[in-house]
């Protein structure tokens, strides 16, 4: 696997390194000692598939408050997505920063994103899957968001077509 740093510290672009032959290919998408070696949460506790039916679709901004912060590794497995993270760790030299990426199943490219962030994505094509491994199971009561469009974080979304779900849409403006 290579690690390439994005401009979030502790947030990589994870991308394969297959070993090719007449078959095809053969590469690794995980390995906690790659991940541990680097300073990064290597712990794998479940993954989790979204299944996406129309080009649009936004999902987020979401995260885990402490103590269930979690890190995940994301990846489009069918179609693709712009996938975005929001740093809101307020030590941090990039806080209330963000960083966007196409991942698609073409590119094969995974995003790592550890705890403290938020985390978010936009379908753009119809009928896209992203597979999530995550360091820790989901804890229903430390979910928490920031609004997809909030002006303290100015993200550019790819596409005005967009299908939001209530919750998502409604979240409060971001207080520091």
């Amino acid at each position: 696997m290579k690690f390439t740093p994005t401009v979030l510290p502790g947030v990589y672009l994870v991308d394969l390194e297959p070993i090719e032959d007449e078959r095809g290919f053969f590469a690794r998408s995980w390995c906690q000692e790659e991940f541990s070696a680097l300073g990064l949460d290597g712990n794998l506790a479940q993954c989790n598939i979204s299944y996406n039916r129309a080009r649009g679709t936004l999902r987020g901004m979401h995260y885990q408050a402490e103590p269930h912060g979690e890190a995940k590794l994301v990846r489009c497995t069918r179609g693709a997505i712009h996938d975005v993270a929001v740093d809101l760790r307020p030590g941090s030299p990039a806080y209330l920063h963000h960083f966007g990426v196409e991942l698609s199943a073409d590119n094969r490219r995974a995003f790592f994103i550890p705890a403290g962030l938020a985390h978010g994505f936009q379908t753009l094509t119809p009928d896209t899957e992203v597979f999530y491994q995550m360091s820790r199971a989901y804890v229903p009561g430390a979910s928490r968001g920031v609004r997809w469009n909030d002006p303290a974080f100015g993200i550019a979304w790819p596409d005005d077509e967009r299908t939001i779900s209530d919750r998502d849409r409604t979240w409060p403006d971001f207080v520091p």
